[in-house]
């Protein structure tokens, strides 16, 4: 069952309810650099990204933000720290949301002026709890880092918004660790109702975070947890996309994109599977079409899963036998099985 949660709006897209789990991703260009931040949203943005965040460091990046919107089409979140008045003139360029920390953007007048701006344009701030980052006196409170003092961090930052009547907020507690984050998560959705930014931060190296962040996340999200997701990975952002998209299709949550099986291959395998598996997913990591599709390595196991596979290929020795829908129509040499395949995908 999924959390109760109320619906805040980021630029056109709607977050929490019964809307469709979000996924979010963060640019690792300049965001000075318009041409190379664009260049990356769009990337993104094809690969299937709904809201995008950059980091604004200056007064520059935050006008920058306006020239960026005009060539991209999600929205835009603007990452502050430290200083209100980026957080002020990012929203006044258009930023279609905040990620900041309340308690450290100043004192509470200054948090009064970034508020009276999101109010006036109706953006939402999501406050962002980071293990790393916590409040010295709630360190010392619970002896170091722990989920309890990631919550009360957060249910201080968003009584600082509350007490200004506003409520248009999202919340995320991140840490690098996988169960400090889940009962984190668990215990602050016992708390607001709030929609909930989930992630494991600071995940580590491309194949380390996806198992870290599928494990994290997949936990939360089959809890009924989280209403947008983002995977960090130390890699280019598009891969946290798809990873993102593969953890919600695999949990019913979400359709876009194809499943590809393989088979781990065994002593009876008489083609080059592991060859074949990786060009194929190559291929087609980024395709956007519902599609089952197998990869598989002998006669044993081989030919019933490509049949229960939208399409797929079960090898022979030098050959591959193509299924599609339940049916074989092909047999193909290992030269051209990868491309034969595609030709058949296209057709799809």
């Amino acid at each position: 069952m999924r959390r109760k949660s109320k619906i805040i709006k980021v630029g056109n897209v709607p977050v929490g309810g019964n809307n469709p789990i979000v996924v979010q991703s963060m640019t690792t260009t300049d965001t000075r650099n318009i041409d190379a931040t664009a260049e990356q949203i769009k990337k993104l943005e094809k690969a299937g990204c709904e809201l995008v965040r950059v980091a604004v460091p200056d007064e520059e990046a935050a006008g920058a933000i306006s020239r960026i919107k005009k060539r991209v089409s999600i929205p835009i979140i603007a990452d502050v720290h430290f200083d209100y008045r980026l957080a002020v003139k990012s929203v006044e360029a258009g930023a279609d949301g905040l990620r900041i920390n309340p308690g450290n953007i100043g004192g509470k007048e200054k948090v009064r002026r970034v508020v009276d701006v999101c109010r006036e344009r109706k953006i939402p701030i999501r406050i962002g709890v980071n293990a790393g980052s916590l409040d010295k006196k709630i360190l010392k409170k619970y002896g170091g880092v722990c989920a309890q003092a990631m919550v009360e961090s957060a249910l201080e930052n968003i009584k600082i918004l509350e007490d200004m009547n506003f409520e248009e907020v999202k919340v995320s507690l991140k840490s690098s660790s996988v169960m400090l984050t889940v009962d984190a998560y668990r215990m602050i959705a016992q708390e607001v109702e709030y929609p909930l930014h989930i992630g494991i931060t600071e995940a580590g190296t491309k194949d380390r975070a996806l198992i870290k962040s599928a494990l994290g996340i997949g936990i939360l999200l089959n809890e009924g947890i989280g209403d947008t997701v983002r995977v960090s990975l130390t890699s280019d952002p598009v891969n946290e996309v798809w990873a993102a998209y593969e953890i919600l299709r695999n949990l019913g949550l979400r359709k876009r994109g194809v499943e590809l099986i393989s088979c781990p291959t065994c002593g009876r395998c008489e083609i080059d599977l592991i060859k074949l598996a990786e060009e194929v997913e190559r291929q087609v990591r980024f395709l956007d079409k519902p599609l089952r599709i197998a990869v598989m390595g002998c006669v044993v196991n081989g030919p019933g899963e490509a049949k229960e596979a939208d399409i797929g290929i079960a090898g022979g020795k030098g050959f591959g036998l193509l299924f599609k829908n339940g049916k074989i129509i092909g047999k193909i040499p290992e030269k051209d099985i990868v491309y034969e395949l595609l030709k058949e995908i296209e057709k799809c």
